[in-house]
């Protein structure tokens, strides 16, 4: 098990990547604090690792929230003793034209998916020095590499959390503590409502239609599962990256390397 006995810290975990990551990292040993906004989604997490013999409890958060963020912090110390990983992953997401996006829209997301995180690092990071390091695993996207209509906002929050977790790894090496992000492509989660309604209303498209054109847009033809981000967060946080540090990991079946079948396809 590749996290054995390591006490992590997941955020987002009542659902989605989030809670697909607990799981995960609850099978590889590790001791999982969920947390989430949603208290009661995330001790439905906790209380299915602890059915499949894993050790794992619940803290209501909102990450946007310094005195939040603390309180998680400190509860997971406070019970297990220490902190080795924290994974960064609530976050939000809409699709709209910019000049639709109000400041409030704005704030709130950016508030969540890159607040969130420079607060989770914050905290966490002392915490991690005390034990000579730790690691440290961001959500970032896809949409954090390559711009996207109507999804500027995201994009923008996401472009952020992937220059701030590539600053961190340089700021926080030499003390032993690791900081990665992964960039998933078009994964099968909630979060992605949002967009596909977008999609709908302006392309007139169904769910279905709207499914199918994701899948197609990435080289292998399908769109992503929870579960297989969550085995490449587990791997970064894991010792078997111990000289892995500053790395934006697309899970994305291709998307960020190309457009399928070449560009001489898309112009047919």
């Amino acid at each position: 098990m590749r996290l054995k006995d390591k006490v992590a810290i997941i955020t987002g975990a009542a659902s989605g990547i989030g809670k697909a990551s607990a799981i995960v990292f609850g099978r590889e040993g590790a001791k999982v604090m969920c947390a989430d906004v949603n208290g009661e989604g995330a001790e439905a997490t906790a209380r299915q690792i602890a059915d499949t013999s894993g050790e794992a409890a619940s803290i209501r958060v909102d990450v946007a929230s310094e005195p939040d963020v603390q309180e998680m912090i400190s509860a997971t110390v406070s019970r297990w003793g220490r902190l080795d990983v924290l994974y960064n992953n609530a976050g939000i997401g809409f699709g709209m034209p910019v000049t639709e996006v109000s400041v409030e829209d704005w704030d709130r997301l950016m508030n969540i998916n890159l607040k969130g995180v420079f607060l989770g690092c914050k905290h966490a990071i002392p915490e991690m020095l005390k034990n000579g390091g730790g690691s440290i695993v961001n959500t970032a996207s896809d949409a954090g590499l390559i711009g996207t209509a109507m999804l500027s906002t995201y994009c923008a929050s996401k472009g952020g959390v992937v220059m701030l977790t590539k600053s961190l790894a340089v700021e926080w090496a030499q003390q032993g503590i690791r900081v990665n992000c992964v960039c998933p492509g078009v994964i099968r989660t909630p979060i992605l409502d949002s967009f596909i309604a977008q999609a709908r209303r302006v392309q007139g498209a169904s769910p279905e239609d709207v499914w199918k054109r994701m899948a197609a847009a990435h080289p292998m033809n399908r769109v992503g599962e929870p579960e297989e981000v969550g085995k490449a967060v587990a791997f970064l946080a894991s010792d078997d990256a111990s000289f892995i540090t500053g790395v934006a990991l697309s899970v994305d079946g291709g998307f960020a390397a190309g457009p399928p079948g070449g560009y001489a396809r898309q112009a047919e």
